[in-house]
């Protein structure tokens, strides 16, 4: 994979930038469930930035331009991670699957990832089972949402963890 982005720790100064992105990126899953009041569509800059104190936040690059974005929060052992945002223009290509990478291993002590998508979002539950996420909780939300809870949990054992490429073959 020719790989056009890197990946860096973003800043409270790309808040604006990742908030566009993620508004972008999550008017397609608004229309999915007919729901324009997603948590991420209402999303403020002051949230965004206030998140910075609480989460790491990493951001895609592609030609000086912010193009993706993903955050993680450490608690009780798991690594809470949320709003993996890539702009419409890159999606499908890879960065997705890289940031959410990049968080894992921003929390190398961390054995136990967990995430959430809704029940519809087909494309995203695809890209957390190729990258060794499994399901293990449903949960009914409002307005006839179910929210799939998914964890990957890492060997402790492995001192370097692989994780399943796009084709199903280890890779890092």
């Amino acid at each position: 994979m020719n790989e056009w982005w890197c990946i860096e720790k973003a800043t409270v100064d790309d808040a604006e930038t990742i908030l566009e992105i993620q508004h972008q990126a999550y008017r397609g899953e608004a229309a999915l469930y007919g729901d324009v009041t997603l948590p991420p569509q209402v999303e403020t800059v002051d949230d965004l930035k206030a998140a910075f104190a609480t989460h790491v936040i990493l951001k895609g690059v592609s030609n000086g331009t912010i193009v993706g974005s993903v955050r993680g929060q450490e608690a009780n052992g798991t690594c809470h991670i949320g709003r993996l945002v890539v702009t419409p223009a890159y999606q499908g290509k890879g960065l997705g699957a890289a940031l959410l990478a990049a968080i894992e291993k921003t929390f190398p002590h961390i054995r136990r990832f967990e995430l959430f998508t809704g029940h519809k979002s087909l494309k995203n539950l695809g890209l957390y089972a190729r990258r060794g996420y499994v399901e293990f909780r449903r949960q009914p939300d409002a307005d006839n949402v179910t929210l799939i809870f998914l964890e990957k949990r890492l060997d402790p054992r492995l001192e370097n963890p692989t994780y399943p490429s796009r084709d199903g073959s280890q890779g890092s």
